[in-house]
């Protein structure tokens, strides 16, 4: 996103009285009239957003005719964008992109009935990755697998699936990866969540016994938990949200897991952020029937089969050098349909139907077993993790 930008415009303060501290005060009657002001600009502002849902719901209506669903991911970039270019302050594009996410959240469930799916059970990090995107007035359910999350939009039980696909610490989640290439669901859109692991318990650290995390929340906190909690027995399990679950029913269990797994299932943090790197985040994939529309700053993510013989992977890559693209990310992982075969995984910079990608996939086509498009869709912003990393030593 955008900096915050500085406003143009002084806020409204009331009128300087002394009051003996040096602090301006306002008389009761200039807060009244300060509040008419808010009460009337609330009434507009409701007035102007049920305006807004009207036209987009007349757009939905259009939009269903054709079979297509309310959701357009090279819309909500466009709305966003606009919406921080007008804003003047002074709150900050952060504050307007939440406001305006839960408006055109409202606004998908009054046009569409909207279903998505995410990996994990309620309070897990994708279940929160999803919540980021699609707000609070879509209908979500989870799976325990996120071959789940696969089937349920294949067969029309959800409109969306939401699993994670990489973390900046421990690379590439292989299962999400290899069902990409197992399915025909495009990838739609992307999501980049700052992770921010806690050790939950109803007790005290010292009195811990047993942690329940899933492998990953184990790899991201390996350093602090060997440092504090070294002999406590560790016991992986499906999300951290099962860890969270389980750890509310012992109290001698502790769980690795985030504050909206630690709300749901009322297990207090006590430590939090234990994280061994800061700037830990997760990259999310929204899945669909269909790609999202060009916006001009997008990524495609291919999935490619080479022949096993010198210079495979020469002839695979030299195409997207001589045409600039740029690659982001290549990984391989297993074909599993010949022993040793493998398929190339690519994410890079562009949409499908750009002229430079359209003749970079037709060169490569040409030297490759398979190719296949595993979606297009809008360039997500990568943002910092945030706050400071409290809690560096566990409480006594």
């Amino acid at each position: 996103m955008p900096a915050p930008r500085a406003s143009r415009r002084r806020p409204v303060r009331a009128p300087a009285r002394g009051n003996g501290s040096g602090v301006p005060a306002a008389s009761p009657e200039d807060l009244a009239s300060l509040r008419a002001k808010i009460d009337e600009l609330d009434a507009r502002l409701v007035a102007l957003i049920n305006e807004r849902a009207g036209y987009a719901s007349h757009i939905g209506r259009l939009k269903a005719r054709e079979g297509v669903k309310p959701y357009a991911p090279s819309r909500e970039i466009q709305v966003y964008q606009r919406v921080a270019k007008l804003n003047r302050g002074p709150l900050p594009d952060d504050a307007f992109r939440a406001i305006y996410r839960e408006i055109m959240s409202a606004t998908i469930a009054l046009e569409h009935p909207t279903r998505v799916c995410y990996f994990g059970q309620p309070g897990s990090f994708t279940h929160l990755a999803a919540h980021t995107k699609f707000g609070s007035s879509v209908e979500y359910t989870s799976a325990r697998d996120a071959r789940d999350v696969f089937s349920a939009v294949s067969r029309g039980k959800a409109d969306y699936g939401v699993v994670p696909i990489e973390n900046s610490t421990e690379g590439g989640v292989n299962e999400s990866i290899d069902l990409l290439a197992e399915h025909r669901l495009k990838i739609a859109s992307e999501i980049y969540l700052p992770i921010h692991q806690n050790l939950l318990s109803l007790s005290r650290p010292r009195e811990i016994r047993t942690i329940y995390s899933h492998p990953q929340g184990f790899a991201q906190t390996r350093q602090w938990v060997n440092g504090h909690l070294g002999n406590v027995a560790r016991r992986p399990v499906g999300s951290t949200a099962e860890a969270a679950m389980l750890a509310s029913k012992d109290k001698t269990a502790g769980a690795i897991a985030g504050e909206l797994a630690a709300e749901i299932y009322k297990v207090p943090i006590q430590v939090p952020n234990i994280e061994d790197q800061p700037d830990n985040i997760t990259r999310f994939f929204v899945i669909a029937e269909k790609m999202a529309d060009r916006t001009g700053n997008d990524k495609t993510s291919l999935v490619i089969s080479v022949s096993d013989r010198p210079g495979a992977l020469l002839h695979l890559l030299q195409p997207f050098y001589k045409n600039g693209i740029n690659l982001t990310r290549i990984e391989s992982r297993p074909s599993k349909r010949r022993a040793w075969e493998y398929n190339f995984f690519i994410d890079m910079y562009g949409h499908v139907t750009d002229p430079d990608v359209k003749k970079t996939l037709d060169l490569i086509d040409k030297h490759v077993r398979h190719i296949e498009v595993l979606g297009s869709y809008p360039v997500a912003p990568r943002l910092p993790a945030s706050g400071r990393r409290a809690g560096a030593k566990a409480r006594a």
